[in-house]
């Protein structure tokens, strides 16, 4: 059990260190659809147009870069903003607490939404 602190302690700041920036975010979000999971709601495939829209298959919504976190808004729900680590075309949704989802970015709108 003593093993297991230190290497804890060990991973943290790399998954900070991961983060990307706000601009890295838009680069590879902005115009491509991601795919994935999200621990909370199950399975999603977006789409993250350049004007901020969002769409899919059956629901749209908005999405904005505030600082280094990318924001989220859908219906009448209140905007939920995560920090994103992403390397290559895998992307890692990140609240406070540690990873929320995952997904896979794939260029353009492959869905057709």
């Amino acid at each position: 059990m003593r093993y297991i602190l230190p290497l804890l302690l060990l991973a943290s700041p790399a998954v900070a260190a991961d983060l990307a920036t706000g601009d890295a975010i838009r680069a590879a979000i902005s115009g491509n659809t991601v795919s994935g999971s999200m621990s909370a709601s199950g399975a999603y495939g977006e789409f993250y147009a350049a004007d901020g829209t969002i769409r899919a298959a059956d629901y749209t919504g908005t999405w904005a870069v505030k600082g280094d976190k990318m924001c989220f808004t859908y219906g009448q729900d209140p905007e939920n903003c995560w920090s994103v680590a992403i390397t290559g075309s895998h992307v890692v949704w990140m609240s406070e607490t540690g990873e929320e989802g995952h997904g896979s970015i794939k260029p353009g709108n492959p869905g057709g939404w």
